[in-house]
C-alpha cells in the first residue's frame, strides 16, 4: 500500500486487492480534526498472531479498520485462552499479521485437502472390498 498527501490535507492510498487489481482511495481531512482529536496511541511492532497471555500462535482478528493514515485499529482473539484485546498498530505490523494469517490459511487448506484424499482413498478401498465380496447389488444404486 502506498500513501501520498497533498497540501489540502487529503491523502490518497493505493490499495492492492486480492484479485491483483489496484485501486486508489482518497481520504479527506475532516475540518474538525486537529488538537481536539489526538492521534491514537500506536503500539510497538509485535507479532499479532501470538497471544500475550498463553503464547499461542493462533490469534486472529475479530475486526480491523483504519485508525489513521498508516495505522489500524484491530480487535484480536486467542482461541486457546479466550483472551481478547484491542489495539492500534502501524501498517508494517498489520501487514506482517496479514502474511501470518495467509500462511495459516494455506496450512489449513493443505491439511484439509490431505484429509479429503485420505477419506476418499478409504471409501474406495471399502467399495472395492464390497465388490470383491459380491456385497454390492443393483438395488444399491
Amino acid at each position: 500500500m502506498e500513501a501520498s498527501e497533498d497540501q489540502s490535507g487529503s491523502y490518497t492510498k493505493r490499495v492492492l486487492l486480492p484479485s491483483g487489481r489496484a485501486i486508489e482511495v482518497v481520504y479527506f481531512k475532516d475540518a474538525t480534526e486537529g488538537a481536539a482529536h489526538a492521534a491514537p496511541l500506536v503500539e510497538p511492532d509485535q507479532r499479532l498472531n501470538v497471544c500475550l497471555s498463553c503464547q499461542s500462535e493462533l490469534v486472529y482478528p475479530v475486526t480491523w479498520e483504519e485508525a489513521g493514515k498508516d495505522t489500524w485499529a484491530v480487535s484480536l482473539r486467542c482461541p486457546g485462552c479466550e483472551v481478547r484485546r484491542d489495539g492500534v498498530f502501524n501498517q508494517h505490523t498489520v501487514e506482517a499479521f496479514d502474511e501470518a494469517l495467509d500462511a495459516g490459511t494455506d496450512a489449513l487448506t493443505s491439511d484439509y485437502r490431505r484429509l479429503c484424499r485420505a477419506n476418499m482413498a478409504e471409501e474406495i478401498d471399502r467399495f472395492v472390498a464390497a465388490i470383491d465380496a459380491d456385497a454390492v447389488l443393483p438395488e444399491d444404486f
